[in-house]
Protein backbone atom coordinates (compact mmCIF):
# COMPACT_ATOMS: atom_id res chain seq x y z
CA UNK A 1 0.00 0.00 0.00
CA UNK A 2 1.16 3.54 -0.80
CA UNK A 3 2.57 5.21 2.32
CA UNK A 4 4.59 8.20 3.42
CA UNK A 5 7.04 6.88 5.98
CA UNK A 6 9.69 8.64 8.07
CA UNK A 7 12.33 6.45 9.72
CA UNK A 8 14.46 8.00 12.49
CA UNK A 9 14.73 11.31 10.61
CA UNK A 10 16.83 14.23 11.85
CA UNK A 11 16.54 17.62 10.16
CA UNK A 12 18.16 21.00 10.61
CA UNK A 13 20.16 23.82 9.07
CA UNK A 14 23.91 23.54 8.89
CA UNK A 15 25.16 22.27 12.25
CA UNK A 16 21.92 23.17 14.04
CA UNK A 17 19.55 20.22 14.50
CA UNK A 18 15.87 21.19 14.73
CA UNK A 19 14.23 17.76 14.69
CA UNK A 20 15.79 14.56 15.96
CA UNK A 21 14.78 10.90 15.48
CA UNK A 22 11.34 11.52 13.95
CA UNK A 23 9.41 8.41 12.88
CA UNK A 24 5.81 8.10 11.73
CA UNK A 25 3.75 6.82 8.81
CA UNK A 26 0.61 7.96 7.00
CA UNK A 27 -1.39 6.75 4.02
CA UNK A 28 -3.94 7.88 1.40
CA UNK A 29 -7.24 9.13 2.75
CA UNK A 30 -5.73 10.13 6.10
CA UNK A 31 -5.35 13.78 7.06
CA UNK A 32 -2.35 14.03 9.37
CA UNK A 33 -1.87 17.16 11.45
CA UNK A 34 1.50 18.37 12.76
CA UNK A 35 1.09 20.54 15.85
CA UNK A 36 3.44 22.12 18.36
CA UNK A 37 4.56 25.56 19.59
CA UNK A 38 6.46 28.11 17.54
CA UNK A 39 9.96 26.88 16.79
CA UNK A 40 9.11 23.22 17.35
CA UNK A 41 10.02 22.29 13.77
CA UNK A 42 6.66 22.04 11.98
CA UNK A 43 7.76 23.92 8.86
CA UNK A 44 11.16 22.20 8.97
CA UNK A 45 9.36 18.86 8.78
CA UNK A 46 7.44 19.98 5.67
CA UNK A 47 10.73 21.07 4.09
CA UNK A 48 12.27 17.70 4.84
CA UNK A 49 9.41 15.68 3.37
CA UNK A 50 9.44 17.80 0.20
CA UNK A 51 13.28 17.59 0.04
CA UNK A 52 13.87 21.32 0.34
CA UNK A 53 16.34 20.22 2.99
CA UNK A 54 18.03 16.80 3.28
CA UNK A 55 17.91 14.72 6.48
CA UNK A 56 21.16 14.57 8.38
CA UNK A 57 20.07 11.12 9.56
CA UNK A 58 17.30 8.67 8.74
CA UNK A 59 15.17 8.27 5.64
CA UNK A 60 11.88 9.52 4.17
CA UNK A 61 10.02 7.17 1.83
CA UNK A 62 7.03 7.84 -0.42
CA UNK A 63 5.60 4.82 -2.19
CA UNK A 64 8.88 3.00 -1.48
CA UNK A 65 11.04 5.74 -3.02
CA UNK A 66 13.68 7.41 -0.90
CA UNK A 67 12.81 11.12 -1.16
CA UNK A 68 16.46 12.18 -0.80
CA UNK A 69 17.46 10.03 -3.79
CA UNK A 70 14.64 11.15 -6.08
CA UNK A 71 15.07 13.87 -8.71
CA UNK A 72 13.33 17.20 -8.12
CA UNK A 73 11.18 16.74 -11.21
CA UNK A 74 10.01 13.27 -10.26
CA UNK A 75 9.41 14.37 -6.68
CA UNK A 76 7.24 17.27 -7.91
CA UNK A 77 5.02 14.68 -9.62
CA UNK A 78 4.60 12.88 -6.30
CA UNK A 79 4.45 15.66 -3.71
CA UNK A 80 2.80 19.09 -3.95
CA UNK A 81 3.42 21.79 -1.36
CA UNK A 82 1.07 24.59 -0.35
CA UNK A 83 3.37 27.00 1.54
CA UNK A 84 2.47 29.81 3.91
CA UNK A 85 1.56 32.98 1.98
CA UNK A 86 3.30 31.99 -1.27
CA UNK A 87 4.39 34.92 -3.45
CA UNK A 88 2.05 34.84 -6.46
CA UNK A 89 2.50 36.99 -9.60
CA UNK A 90 -0.36 39.46 -9.32
CA UNK A 91 -0.80 40.00 -13.07
CA UNK A 92 -1.30 36.30 -13.85
CA UNK A 93 -4.83 35.02 -14.14
CA UNK A 94 -6.00 32.37 -11.71
CA UNK A 95 -6.13 29.79 -14.52
CA UNK A 96 -2.56 30.58 -15.60
CA UNK A 97 -1.50 30.10 -11.99
CA UNK A 98 -3.17 26.70 -11.74
CA UNK A 99 -1.75 25.63 -15.11
CA UNK A 100 1.74 26.18 -13.68
CA UNK A 101 1.09 23.05 -11.65
CA UNK A 102 1.61 21.06 -14.84
CA UNK A 103 5.26 22.16 -15.12
CA UNK A 104 6.75 18.94 -13.63
CA UNK A 105 4.98 16.93 -16.33
CA UNK A 106 6.31 18.98 -19.26
CA UNK A 107 9.48 18.07 -21.11
CA UNK A 108 12.17 20.56 -22.06
CA UNK A 109 10.77 23.23 -24.43
CA UNK A 110 7.39 21.47 -24.34
CA UNK A 111 4.18 23.46 -24.20
CA UNK A 112 0.96 22.49 -22.43
CA UNK A 113 -1.33 20.14 -24.33
CA UNK A 114 -5.10 19.81 -24.26
CA UNK A 115 -4.62 17.17 -21.55
CA UNK A 116 -2.74 19.67 -19.37
CA UNK A 117 -5.48 22.26 -19.84
CA UNK A 118 -8.12 19.68 -18.97
CA UNK A 119 -6.28 18.67 -15.77
CA UNK A 120 -5.94 22.31 -14.69
CA UNK A 121 -9.64 22.86 -15.47
CA UNK A 122 -10.55 19.81 -13.39
CA UNK A 123 -8.38 21.03 -10.48
CA UNK A 124 -10.33 24.30 -10.50
CA UNK A 125 -13.60 22.39 -10.57
CA UNK A 126 -12.56 20.34 -7.55
CA UNK A 127 -11.57 23.47 -5.60
CA UNK A 128 -14.64 25.46 -6.69
CA UNK A 129 -12.48 28.17 -8.29
CA UNK A 130 -13.65 28.05 -11.92
CA UNK A 131 -15.49 31.33 -11.47
CA UNK A 132 -12.11 32.93 -10.68
CA UNK A 133 -10.34 31.56 -13.78
CA UNK A 134 -9.99 34.84 -15.67
CA UNK A 135 -9.46 37.11 -12.70
CA UNK A 136 -5.99 38.46 -11.90
CA UNK A 137 -4.28 37.10 -8.81
CA UNK A 138 -3.96 40.67 -7.51
CA UNK A 139 -7.75 40.96 -7.45
CA UNK A 140 -8.31 37.92 -5.24
CA UNK A 141 -8.87 37.75 -1.49
CA UNK A 142 -6.59 35.77 0.81
CA UNK A 143 -8.99 32.86 0.92
CA UNK A 144 -9.39 32.83 -2.87
CA UNK A 145 -5.61 32.85 -3.32
CA UNK A 146 -5.31 29.91 -0.94
CA UNK A 147 -7.83 27.90 -2.96
CA UNK A 148 -5.98 28.73 -6.18
CA UNK A 149 -2.72 27.57 -4.59
CA UNK A 150 -4.38 24.28 -3.62
CA UNK A 151 -5.78 23.97 -7.18
CA UNK A 152 -2.24 24.45 -8.54
CA UNK A 153 -1.04 21.70 -6.21
CA UNK A 154 -3.80 19.38 -7.45
CA UNK A 155 -2.84 20.08 -11.07
CA UNK A 156 0.49 18.40 -10.30
CA UNK A 157 -1.48 15.15 -9.86
CA UNK A 158 0.49 14.32 -6.70
CA UNK A 159 0.18 11.39 -4.34
CA UNK A 160 0.69 13.67 -1.33
CA UNK A 161 -0.14 17.30 -0.55
CA UNK A 162 1.75 19.13 2.20
CA UNK A 163 0.11 22.24 3.64
CA UNK A 164 2.24 24.54 5.79
CA UNK A 165 -0.04 26.59 8.07
CA UNK A 166 -2.79 26.84 5.41
CA UNK A 167 -5.04 28.89 7.71
CA UNK A 168 -2.43 31.47 8.74
CA UNK A 169 -3.69 35.07 8.42
CA UNK A 170 -7.12 33.94 7.20
CA UNK A 171 -10.46 34.96 8.72
CA UNK A 172 -12.40 32.14 10.36
CA UNK A 173 -14.70 31.66 7.35
CA UNK A 174 -11.69 31.16 5.05
CA UNK A 175 -10.01 28.90 7.63
CA UNK A 176 -13.06 26.64 7.62
CA UNK A 177 -13.37 26.80 3.82
CA UNK A 178 -9.69 25.90 3.33
CA UNK A 179 -9.72 22.95 5.73
CA UNK A 180 -13.09 21.72 4.46
CA UNK A 181 -11.53 21.63 1.00
CA UNK A 182 -8.34 19.89 2.18
CA UNK A 183 -10.32 17.20 4.01
CA UNK A 184 -12.70 16.68 1.08
CA UNK A 185 -9.79 16.21 -1.35
CA UNK A 186 -8.05 13.88 1.09
CA UNK A 187 -11.08 11.60 1.34
CA UNK A 188 -12.49 11.79 -2.20
CA UNK A 189 -9.20 11.81 -4.13
CA UNK A 190 -7.50 9.39 -1.72
CA UNK A 191 -4.54 11.70 -1.20
CA UNK A 192 -2.03 11.72 1.60
CA UNK A 193 -2.53 15.12 3.27
CA UNK A 194 -0.08 16.41 5.87
CA UNK A 195 -0.78 19.84 7.35
CA UNK A 196 0.88 21.93 10.03
CA UNK A 197 -1.52 23.88 12.23
CA UNK A 198 -1.29 26.30 15.15
CA UNK A 199 -4.95 26.16 16.14
CA UNK A 200 -5.54 23.07 18.30
CA UNK A 201 -9.31 23.21 17.83
CA UNK A 202 -9.02 23.20 14.04
CA UNK A 203 -6.47 20.39 14.27
CA UNK A 204 -8.83 18.31 16.41
CA UNK A 205 -11.83 18.89 14.16
CA UNK A 206 -10.17 18.21 10.80
CA UNK A 207 -7.29 15.78 11.30
CA UNK A 208 -7.68 12.02 11.62
CA UNK A 209 -4.38 11.76 13.46
CA UNK A 210 -1.97 14.22 15.08
CA UNK A 211 1.77 14.37 15.70
CA UNK A 212 2.67 16.80 18.49
CA UNK A 213 6.24 18.12 18.37
CA UNK A 214 8.19 19.42 21.35
CA UNK A 215 11.89 20.21 21.82
CA UNK A 216 12.83 18.65 18.49
CA UNK A 217 11.09 15.33 19.12
CA UNK A 218 7.66 13.74 18.89
CA UNK A 219 5.94 14.30 22.23
CA UNK A 220 2.84 12.27 21.33
CA UNK A 221 1.07 10.79 18.32
CA UNK A 222 -2.42 9.42 17.77
CA UNK A 223 -6.03 10.48 17.44
CA UNK A 224 -7.00 14.00 18.55
CA UNK A 225 -8.57 12.46 21.67
CA UNK A 226 -5.25 10.79 22.56
CA UNK A 227 -3.00 13.77 21.83
CA UNK A 228 -4.90 16.89 22.92
CA UNK A 229 -5.30 16.95 26.68
CA UNK A 230 -4.56 19.25 29.60
CA UNK A 231 -1.32 17.54 30.61
CA UNK A 232 0.18 17.46 27.10
CA UNK A 233 -0.67 21.10 26.43
CA UNK A 234 0.87 22.13 29.75
CA UNK A 235 4.03 20.11 29.05
CA UNK A 236 4.46 21.24 25.44
CA UNK A 237 3.02 24.76 25.33
CA UNK A 238 3.38 25.72 28.99
CA UNK A 239 -0.25 26.85 29.00
CA UNK A 240 -3.06 26.20 31.46
CA UNK A 241 -6.18 25.22 29.57
CA UNK A 242 -9.43 23.34 29.85
CA UNK A 243 -10.12 20.52 27.41
CA UNK A 244 -13.70 19.29 27.00
CA UNK A 245 -15.46 17.07 24.43
CA UNK A 246 -17.19 19.04 21.69
CA UNK A 247 -20.98 18.82 22.24
CA UNK A 248 -21.62 17.61 18.68
CA UNK A 249 -18.83 15.10 17.98
CA UNK A 250 -16.94 14.59 21.27
CA UNK A 251 -13.65 15.74 19.72
CA UNK A 252 -11.39 17.61 22.15
CA UNK A 253 -12.02 21.34 22.39
CA UNK A 254 -9.46 23.57 24.08
CA UNK A 255 -10.36 26.63 26.16
CA UNK A 256 -8.01 29.13 27.73
CA UNK A 257 -8.12 28.90 31.52
CA UNK A 258 -9.31 32.04 33.37
CA UNK A 259 -6.47 34.14 34.70
CA UNK A 260 -7.13 33.57 38.38
CA UNK A 261 -5.22 31.69 41.05
CA UNK A 262 -6.33 28.20 41.87
CA UNK A 263 -8.63 27.76 38.83
CA UNK A 264 -9.16 23.99 38.58
CA UNK A 265 -8.25 22.17 35.39
CA UNK A 266 -10.39 19.26 34.25
CA UNK A 267 -11.07 17.10 31.23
Amino acid sequence: MLTLRLQHVSLGYGKRTVLNDISFQTMPGEMLGIIGPNGSGKSTLIKGISHVITPSAGHIFLDGLNVAGTSRTKLARLIAVVPQNPPLPELFTAFEMVLMGRTPHLGLFRYETEKDYAIAYRAMQLTNTLQLAQRRIGELSGGERQRITIARALAQEPMAILLDEPTAHLDINYQIETLDLARKLCKEQKLIVVTTLHDLNLAAQYCDRLVMLSNGKIHSEGTPQNVINVQAIKEVYGADVYVYPHPLNNLPTTFVAPNRKGAPLSQ
